[in-house]
């Protein structure tokens, strides 16, 4: 591993951890040349997989647009960047699972489905957004389906 402060090409490891929930491992490195200390992440390389958007077009699946779309539903709400990162991963996880193609309705349902535990609000705000709410009584029957389930839960 090359060294960011002096580009030596030889480094040693001190301490390697456990990130990202065991799905990464981290790596603290120490230069042989310059001394300097650095910090390193290995994880597994997933084969590509690509979302079908709305219009069939595909492109790369980018877990930064998921977090950015999270990030925008939970805006001043009482939602932590870890829990989002969280969700972000999750959503990442489920679409490597479902094999080399995701639909954009699909990462939206899982996200959704995710956010309804996580924070009402944030589901709403996410839910008007993705599924087009074009006037108030869509949006209206959104609230009154989460407000129902939500008294299932408490009886």
């Amino acid at each position: 591993m090359r060294c960011v402060f002096c580009d030596a090409l030889d480094s040693k490891v001190i301490d390697s951890r456990s990130a990202d929930g065991g799905f990464s491992i981290r790596r603290r490195r120490e230069c042989i040349t310059c001394g300097k200390r650095f910090t390193t992440y290995e994880k597994v390389e997933h084969s590509l997989i690509y979302v079908v958007k709305r219009d069939g077009r595909r492109e790369p699946f980018n877990k930064e647009k998921i977090k950015n779309g999270l990030r925008h539903a939970c805006e001043k709400l009482p939602v932590s960047s870890q829990q989002i990162d969280e969700i972000a991963y999750s959503v990442e996880k489920q679409a490597f699972k479902r094999g080399e193609e995701i639909s954009t309705q699909m990462i939206g349902d899982i996200v959704m489905e995710e956010l309804r535990g996580l924070n009402e609000v944030a589901y709403v705000r996410f839910a008007c957004v993705y599924r087009k709410f074009t006037d108030l009584a869509t949006l209206m029957n959104e609230l009154e389906t989460l407000t129902a389930e939500g008294q299932k839960k408490k009886e």
